[in-house]
């Protein structure tokens, strides 16, 4: 299995395995957001395209190209290789670097980087039939309303991760009564029972529950009834883009 990054000229942004850490989440008491796996895991199941420059984005709400202008600390004659505004109506446009090709049957899916929250911008998300496409494709950005925004050089301007087309489109979605699985009922009135007399304990003070913090059963890949999943992961290591 292969994902190929061809890049286009002699450098290109960097390209690195996406990180679980997150700067609102360090900001928090206990840095208790990172006790949420499925938000670390979301974070880094994928791969990250760092910004190569500072780079500042203006908008005054216009309509025109000329309404979005850019600016960086570094050689304002990069910007051009790297952001423009090619759709314009406040759609910023970076573009990779590269041309990416995966096997057959996979797609490339582009975003910004989960959980990395922007004020005064969001990303557009884009599914690449990158198994066959010959030329790059672009990331881009909505401006919600008009202002500056700035990334950061070594910051994801955009977020890559992988899809399997055909796959996706055999999944047959099912609603059921819960009471038609009787077993998932079971371990479902357990964690209800176990949760209520935690959230309990913890409200009055309890020593243990207040040692405790919080359930790890989650974290733990553990049912209340101490089953323990047969596949489970609290940390993605992705691989590292080799230099070929």
């Amino acid at each position: 299995m292969r994902l190929e990054c061809y890049k286009i000229h002699d450098t290109a942004p960097e390209i690195v395995p996406g990180r679980s850490q997150r700067a609102w989440m360090d900001a928090f008491p206990d840095r208790h957001p990172y006790r949420c796996l499925p938000l670390t895991m979301a974070n880094s199941t994928g791969w990250e395209i760092l910004c190569p420059m500072d780079i500042k984005i203006t908008w005054n709400g216009g309509p025109l190209k000329e309404d979005i202008s850019f600016k960086t600390t570094g050689d304002p004659n990069a910007i051009a290789s790297f952001a423009d505004s090619h759709f314009m109506r406040g759609i910023v446009t970076f573009h990779t670097g590269h041309l990416f090709r995966t096997p057959p049957g996979w797609g490339v899916w582009a975003t910004g980087a989960p959980n990395w929250p922007r004020d005064g911008i969001a990303p557009l998300t884009g599914l690449v039939e990158t198994d066959w496409l010959p030329f790059p494709f672009t990331m881009n950005w909505a401006m919600t309303r008009p202002g500056e925004v700035i990334f950061r050089k070594g910051e994801p301007f955009c977020f890559i991760t992988l899809m399997e087309h055909r796959k996706l489109e055999e999944i047959t979605p099912e609603r059921k009564s819960m009471k038609t699985n009787p077993e998932l009922v079971k371990e479902y009135d357990a964690w209800v029972a176990s949760r209520s007399d935690f959230n309990t304990r913890l409200a009055t003070g309890e020593e243990k529950a207040m040692k405790e913090r919080w359930q790890r059963h989650y974290m733990k890949g553990q049912k209340v009834t101490g089953d323990k999943a047969e596949d489970h992961q609290t940390k993605r290591r992705l691989k590292p883009v080799k230099d070929m």
